[in-house]
């Protein structure tokens, strides 16, 4: 893997490190030979290449001073070349004729390997003192007079973020790229580099070497603009002799989930400096989302090859060196565009409001939503307590303990248990039919979702157990996504009165993406971790081969899965989210502050809604019935 250092940094780093191998070397070469050694001349010349002391380097060859300075002055810029680096691998002398063979490498930037190769330096003695016998070959063995070097760059164009279909989930937007042909220019290349520098605040010395090293006859791209950016700048431009603007079709705009999807930048000054990948003008930039998670999949690397041109013809002469480049490509999701135009309907008569869905067998995440809320901050990795939507995770730790869904409760509208206070917010009464009614059962008081009620049982349940049942649905678990999530806290519980305020939910906090999960635990019978991307296998390339593991899933005990299903259909009915043919599973609750929740499923899809001043089941109602509507 590369270093991620910044560029200016990075390249300070090698020409260090350069330095220090070549001393090594040297000092162990020096005690080799006797007075006179080529040995200082091997040294002072490959040292002055490197730093960039091209006087000390010409000054130890036999060639014309001012056209060796220029000849390695011109390799860098020809090359684009971060730094080189030499090692000394042999000198051999041979009565007044001498040959140090070294090995290079050329750091050639814009994250492409190194550059190595072998060459000589051929050396002879020019009255008593040795020489580099200078020609364009002591840079390269194959470069020869009339030639110099370029690097020949193909850009990929970006790819997109696809639903799980394979259809696009974005349009193309229009981005125009400022760039010339080097051959055109003639001798105006420091004008035209000087005045779009003053334009764009780009670095002269970058753009002139990104258009000295190119092939003179090839469009060097070398800033991108959006729309409105061009618009104000077209005149300026169209008055810089040379630059041609070419508009490039790019799918950077992103159609729903948009927070999801994520938004695109044309690559700054700023955001080529920090990023120090593949990047280079012409390019775009993820800013957030999964375009920016997957930036360097979706810009992917060009195709690099360091080349020979003959100068009187501008054609190439030789390839020295070729890199692929790893090719861009598509990220697939999976998310589905039917059940998105759904999702997006069902959230629309609210005013905040967030909706996931997840596939029960998979725990493929289908669609996010939100009205007044965002999709990743808050549906995705949002923090919001559980309130009693948290008691189908409670349910499971309750009836493992032996509680009966038939078992009778009091629901009062005020309850104290192990000295905390719990408080009913719906009807007040001791039963389900009213005030002085019959007490209803677990399973009437979890449908209908009684805080005192179930806050009442945490006698009847261990600490631990409570604690097993949310790890077992998610709770806390270290799952992998490519983009921030929040699979919730537990408290830990030292006695009844923790216990009842975990019950209730009041203490434990989730994510809509979280419970949308466990609503597809019971669903399914096994809780499994959320997926978003299932191409490419990683965010990171470097970690594509051997991605951080996801939770194994968890199955649920057969009888107490059959339980509380049975608890979350009675929970569902009378509630608006029972639209469909397909029979609806959930619970409706509160979590304060005017949040209420629904956590249930219908079919093969399971869903939460957290909504603000806002039925949730109104929310997940809406939603059945825009994806029967429209199937």
């Amino acid at each position: 893997m590369r270093d991620a250092a910044p560029p200016t940094m990075r390249r300070a780093r090698r020409t260090l490190s350069a330095t220090v191998t070549l001393a090594v070397a040297c000092t162990t070469l020096t005690g080799c030979f006797e007075e006179p050694s080529p040995h200082d001349a091997v040294r002072d010349f490959l040292v002055g290449w490197q730093t960039e002391d091209y006087e000390l380097a010409a000054g130890r060859t036999d060639g014309d001073q001012a056209t060796v300075r220029k000849a390695l002055s011109d390799a860098k810029l020809e090359l684009d070349a971060a730094s080189f680096r030499f090692k000394i691998k042999s000198v051999t002398v041979d009565g007044d004729a001498s040959k140090a063979d070294f090995r290079a490498e050329v750091d050639l930037g814009e994250n492409n390997p190194l550059w190595e190769y072998d060459g000589v330096l051929p050396l002879h003695l020019v009255d008593g003192s040795w020489k580099v016998r200078w020609s364009p070959s002591v840079l390269h063995p194959q470069l020869k007079d009339g030639e110099r070097f370029a690097v020949d760059i193909t850009p990929n164009p970006r790819q997109p973020v696809v639903d799980r279909s394979g259809e696009p989930l974005q349009t193309d937007t229009v981005l125009y790229v400022a760039g010339v042909y080097p051959a055109q220019l003639g001798d105006r290349a420091e004008e035209v580099v000087a005045r779009l520098s003053e334009l764009t605040d780009y670095a002269q010395d970058r753009l002139l070497s990104r258009i000295r090293s190119s092939p003179p006859d090839k469009f060097v791209p070398l800033v991108t603009f959006w729309r409105t950016r061009y618009q104000a700048l077209q005149s300026k431009l169209g008055a810089i002799p040379g630059i041609k603007v070419v508009p490039q079709d790019q799918p950077v705009n992103p159609d729903a989930p948009r927070q999801i999807v994520g938004s695109v930048s044309a690559l700054t000054p700023e955001t080529e400096q920090k990023l120090g990948g593949p990047q280079r003008a012409g390019d775009s930039v993820g800013k957030s989302g999964l375009q920016q998670a997957y930036q360097n999949y979706l810009t992917g690397s060009t195709e690099t090859k360091v080349i020979t041109l003959d100068l009187k013809t501008g054609e190439e002469a030789a390839q020295l060196k070729e890199w692929p480049g790893r090719q861009n490509v598509s990220v697939k999701t999976t998310l589905d565009r039917g059940m998105q135009t759904a999702a997006e309907q069902a959230v629309a008569d609210s005013d905040t409001s967030s909706l996931v869905v997840v596939d029960k067998n998979t725990g493929e995440i289908r669609a996010v939503a939100t009205k007044g809320m965002h999709q990743e901050k808050d549906a995705l990795a949002g923090k919001f307590p559980a309130g009693t939507a948290f008691s189908v995770v409670a349910a499971d730790a309750l009836l493992k303990a032996g509680v009966s869904p038939k078992q009778r409760l009091d629901c009062p509208a005020e309850r104290t248990v192990g000295g905390a206070k719990f408080a009913h917010a719906g009807q007040t009464t001791t039963g389900t039919g009213g005030v002085g009614g019959a007490a209803g059962t677990f399973q009437e008081n979890f449908a209908k979702g009684c805080v005192t009620a179930l806050a009442s049982l945490a006698r009847r349940v261990k600490a631990d157990d409570l604690k097993k049942s949310a790890e077992a649905f998610g709770v806390g678990r270290q799952w992998r996504l490519p983009l921030k999530s929040f699979s919730g806290s537990f408290p830990s519980l030292d006695g009844d009165a923790d216990k009842a305020k975990a019950i209730a939910g009041q203490t434990v906090q989730v994510s809509p993406l979280g419970m949308a999960l466990v609503g597809a635990a019971v669903a399914s019978g096994t809780w499994r971790p959320p997926v978003l991307v299932t191409e490419p296998t990683s965010p990171d390339p470097a970690a594509e081969t051997v991605p951080r593991a996801q939770p194994d899933p968890v199955p649920m005990d057969p009888k107490v899965r059959a339980a509380l299903t049975k608890m979350m259909r009675a929970g569902a009915l009378g509630t608006p989210a029972q639209a469909g043919r397909a029979p609806v599973y959930g619970v409706t609750a509160t979590a304060g502050n005017q949040l209420t929740w629904f956590v249930g499923w219908q079919g093969d899809l399971a869903v939460a809604v957290l909504s603000k001043n806002y039925n949730a089941g109104a929310v997940a109602g809406g939603f059945f019935s825009a994806l029967r509507t429209s199937s």
